[in-house]
C-alpha cells in the first residue's frame, strides 16, 4: 500500500485565497455598460442601478470610481446622482487623481461644488499626488483657483515633491493662475 499524498492543488489549501470566478460574457458587458453610462453622463441608466444595489464606488481596470469617469467627462447630473448614492469623493485612481482633482483640471466649476458639497477633502490628494488647486493651478484654471481658495483650500500646502500650486503653476506656464495665487498669498 502506497502512502497517500495530499494534493498539490489550491483548492485543499485551507490557507489559499478562495479563487476568483471569471465573469462571463454577460457579467462583462453589463460592466462595460455601466461604465459607458458614467463616461457619458447618462443619469437615468445609472440611477435604477444603483437603487437596485449597484456599488457606487465600483471601479475598472483602472481604479477609476463611476464618479471619476463621470466628473471628468463633465457630467454634473450623474455625478449628482452617483454622490447622492454615496459614491465616495476622495477614491483615487491607480495613477493617484482624485475626482476633485480630475474636475479641477478639466474646469468643471459645477462638479467641484458637489464633490466639496458631499465632502471630498478640498486639500486631499493620494501619497504622491496632487490636490484640486494644484491641478486648477498647473492648468490655468483661474475659475478653480478661486472657487478652491474661497473654500478655504491651504494655498501654501506642497506635494510629495516639494511644490505648492504656485511652483507649479510657475513650471507650467500658467501665468494667470500664478499672478492669481501670488496675489492670494499662496
Amino acid at each position: 500500500m502506497q502512502p497517500s499524498t495530499p494534493p498539490s492543488d489550491a483548492a485543499s489549501d485551507p490557507t489559499a485565497a478562495p479563487a476568483r470566478p471569471v465573469p462571463d460574457a454577460d457579467t462583462i458587458a453589463f460592466a462595460q455598460k455601466i461604465f459607458h453610462f458614467a463616461r457619458t453622463g447618462d443619469a437615468e441608466g445609472l440611477a435604477p442601478m444603483l437603487e437596485r444595489g449597484l456599488p457606487p464606488n465600483l471601479r475598472n481596470q483602472k481604479g477609476d470610481t463611476l464618479l471619476m469617469l463621470a466628473g471628468y467627462h463633465g457630467h454634473a447630473e450623474a455625478v449628482r446622482v452617483l454622490l447622492r448614492h454615496g459614491a465616495d469623493p476622495d477614491i483615487y485612481n491607480d495613477m493617484g487623481q482624485t475626482p476633485l482633482g480630475a474636475t479641477a483640471f478639466k474646469g468643471y466649476g459645477e462638479i467641484v461644488a458637489l464633490l466639496l458639497e458631499h465632502g471630498a477633502g478640498i486639500d486631499f490628494a493620494a501619497p504622491g499626488g496632487k490636490t484640486g488647486l494644484m491641478f486648477a493651478a498647473m492648468f490655468n484654471r483661474t475659475g478653480i483657483v478661486e472657487q478652491l481658495a474661497a473654500h478655504g483650500a491651504d494655498l501654501g500646502l506642497r506635494g510629495a515633491d516639494g511644490l505648492s500650486a504656485l511652483d507649479l503653476a510657475r513650471s507650467m506656464g500658467a501665468a494667470d493662475t500664478a499672478a492669481q495665487l501670488e496675489r492670494l498669498g499662496g
